[in-house]
This record gives C-alpha cells, structure tokens and sequence, in this order.
C-alpha cells in the first residue's frame, strides 16, 4: 500500500495493522449489534437519561469553559517558555491523561474533602460542601479534561513560530494586543479542536466523578454514570445501558467529525 509520497508499507506491517483496526472496530460492532432497537427511541427518551444527558451537557459545558479560562493562559506559558520549564509543564498536564480515572477522584476527594484545609476554609467563608454536589462533576471532569485542551493549543502555537509576534513588537503592539490579535486568531483551529476534545472528555468522564462527585440521579449521575447503573441493573437495565452507550457513541463520532473539519487543510 502506497502513500502520496510513493513510499510502500512493509508487507510484513499490513497484517497487525489490520488486527489492530478489528480491536478498535469489532466491540463498537457488537454494541450496535446488541442494541434493542424496537425499545431505542424509549431508553433515550426516559426521565432518567433525559435527565443524565442534561446533567452531562451543562457540566461538561461548564467544565470546557473552566479549562478555556485555565488551559490557554498554560498552552501560551508553555508555547512560549524554556525549553527546560516547558518540559516540566508538559509533564504534569500530561498527568491525568496517564493517571488512572479513579486515582483521580480519591485525590480530588482529599484535597476538597470535609477534612481537607480546603475544604473547611470552602465550607466556613461560603458555606459551600463540594463532594457529592454538581460542582464536584465539574471540577472532576476539569481535572481530567484539561489536559485536552492544553497540548492541542500548545501544540498549534508552536507550530506557528513566533515570527508574526515578533513582527508585531517590533510595529509597536504590546503584549496583550500580541496575543489577543495575532497569536490566538493564528491558534483558532488548534483552539477550536483542543475545546470540542475538551468537552467530549467532560461528558465521557465517569472514575473520578463517581468517586468524587457520586451517583445521585439529578446532581451527579452524568450519561457514564447512568449507564452503569443501567448495566447493573436487572431484566431491562442492559438494554438501556446499550442504548445509552450507543447515544454517547453518537456524540463521540460528531466530535471526531467536528475535529477533522478543524484540522488545517481540511477543507483542501
């Protein structure tokens, strides 16, 4: 199999690469082949997945907009930093991505938690307990969203140099100008990407908020969360687990849709 270069894949490569596609097709193959579609339209349409996705859309929109206020200020501190610091930077956004969900979630629990120095001061200015409450979905999916949105826009602005920024210092504008006017409009389709990935991972976040936030129908039991309980469940409950699955497939497949619209040279 050539590419447009004419350069051949090794025979030897054709193979495993075409295992490797039946492991990432085959379990989305059986999920479409075991939904009930006689019953689809009605498990989507319950109070309780009505009530989970409206759940998961608004703190997944809540949480994408935290990580836009904290990720690119980060993105631009590490596009534009040393060498040696942003390294160090890469590495700890890099976290949660290796970190396993649930790690995450007990951590979040100790650091916000009744006991916790900062979950008392939260608690006596505000009155305010996180744990268990719809702000714990939105700082859980943060926790594990963020990263997302980081290296996609770090990675867009060192991919664009600083030739434009230093042109522009040069005329006179200052930094604020510089960023606002010429990076992040340069940085728009990294940008656009980093956020749609950002939101997809909100809304499919399940270990930590399930730790952290938990299971409450209305306050925290997002779609993952629903559908778990769901496949838990007796009789009918898998046949709704599997249409749920198969509603949040849907969102993820638009995402990938809306990413690769995004992508430069999409369009060419």
């Amino acid at each position: 199999m050539a590419s447009d270069t004419g350069v051949r894949a090794p025979g030897l490569a054709i193979a495993p690469a075409l295992l490797g596609i039946a492991l990432l097709v085959m379990p989305l193959v059986a999920l479409v082949a075991r939904a009930g579609w006689d019953t689809f339209l009605t498990d989507v349409t319950s109070p309780a997945a009505l009530d989970a996705l409206w759940l998961s859309l608004r703190t997944g929109a809540a949480a994408t907009v935290v990580c836009v206020l904290l990720g690119v200020p980060l993105a631009v501190l590490m596009a534009r930093s040393g060498p040696k610091l942003a390294q160090l930077l890469r590495a700890l956004v890099a976290v949660p991505l290796v970190l396993p969900p649930m790690v995450g979630g007990v951590a979040l629990l100790f650091l916000f938690g009744r006991t916790s120095p900062i979950g008392q001061f939260i608690d006596s200015v505000w009155g305010v307990t996180l744990p268990f409450s719809t702000a714990a979905v939105v700082i859980a999916q943060s926790f594990v969203a963020l990263p997302f949105l980081v290296l996609s826009v770090e990675g867009s602005l060192r991919s664009l140099g600083t030739g434009y920024e230093q042109a522009a210092a040069t005329l006179g504008a200052g930094r604020w100008m510089v960023l606002t006017r010429i990076t992040l409009p340069l940085a728009a389709p990294g940008l656009v990407a980093g956020v749609i990935l950002c939101f997809a991972r909100a809304i499919g976040e399940f270990g930590a908020t399930a730790l952290f936030a938990g299971n409450a129908p209305g306050i925290t039991q997002t779609m993952p969360l629903a559908i778990y309980t769901a496949f838990n469940g007796a009789g009918d409950g898998r046949d709704a687990a599997v249409a749920l699955s198969l509603l949040l497939l849907g969102a993820a497949v638009l995402v990938l849709v809306c990413v690769r619209a995004w992508r430069p040279g999409a369009l060419k």
